[in-house]
């Protein structure tokens, strides 16, 4: 029997492939077909400069590249992207990202301060002031019941379309104040179903101080950033925080949440803005 993976139909963000299972134990000794998330290389053109090259599923780039521009302060508002174009190529997928020419300018700026140093491998950003960049606080948010929360955690998982095909990817979803949820982004990447998301709603102009945003995985300092940076003021994840997360959350006015799962939370910052 041949065990090696075989590919047999390929779509947009999942492939089929032919698996052998193992049971209790036991291999079974009929070959399976399973479906498997796409990773794909996604490079960041702007204005034809090459900014970062992340691996991500290769769907909602326009979103992405809207959300990444945004969370990681290439630009300050959406009407900064003049144009999004998304070129397929042999060995992955290069968008293009037109933007202003002031935003321009301080991208040249800032890449000729990263110029001749070792990089840290975190999305082009290759010293610590760049990691650890200054957000300006998100705007209080209004305030949110935590029954809204739990419901709002419990109706994002159901609308993982591509987690339950594959097992392999996390969502990033919007929720009203009254839980119900809008909006999802699945990816590969946490922080790129985050920016993705991020990316969707700047693009449809949503208030975001009048939501929340969830995500399926643990809350790090880059997912509590990219939330302040875009304005969102409540941050709920299924998994823990780091303590740096916290921190910058209780600095820029983000009241964050872990360990959602079933009727159970954890608060971490601005418990204020939970209600009972």
């Amino acid at each position: 029997m041949d065990r090696q993976p075989s590919f047999i139909r390929h779509r947009a963000d999942c492939a089929q492939t032919s698996v052998v299972r193992v049971r209790g134990g036991t291999t079974e000794s009929v070959t399976q077909v399973d479906r498997v998330a796409e990773e794909t290389p996604i490079a960041l053109e702007y204005n034809g400069i090459s900014h970062a090259t992340m691996l991500a599923s290769p769907a909602d780039l326009e979103d992405f590249a809207l959300g990444f521009s945004l969370t990681e302060g290439i630009i300050d508002r959406p009407t900064d992207v003049r144009g999004i174009d998304v070129v397929p190529q042999h060995d992955g997928i290069v968008v293009q990202i037109e933007i202003s020419s002031a935003c321009e300018v301080r991208l040249k700026e800032r890449r000729r301060a990263m110029a001749g140093r070792t990089g840290c491998g975190l999305c082009g950003v290759e010293t610590l002031p760049e990691v650890l960049r200054a957000v300006a606080p998100a705007p209080d948010a209004s305030p949110v019941a935590i029954s809204a929360i739990l419901r709002a955690m419990r109706a994002m998982r159901a609308s993982q379309t591509l987690h339950d095909i594959t097992g392999a990817t996390h969502a990033a979803a919007w929720a009203d104040t009254d839980g119900q949820v809008h909006m999802v982004r699945e990816d590969v990447g946490r922080h790129n179903a985050l920016d993705k998301l991020i990316g969707a709603l700047a693009r449809r102009d949503e208030p975001f101080q009048q939501g929340l945003a969830l995500v399926s995985s643990r809350a790090s300092f880059e997912m509590v950033q990219k939330c302040a940076a875009a304005g969102i003021g409540i941050l709920a994840a299924v998994s823990a925080p780091t303590a740096l997360a916290i921190r910058l959350a209780q600095n820029t006015n983000v009241a964050l949440l872990g360990f959602v799962r079933n009727a159970d939370a954890t608060i971490y910052s601005h418990a204020e803005r939970i209600q009972s």
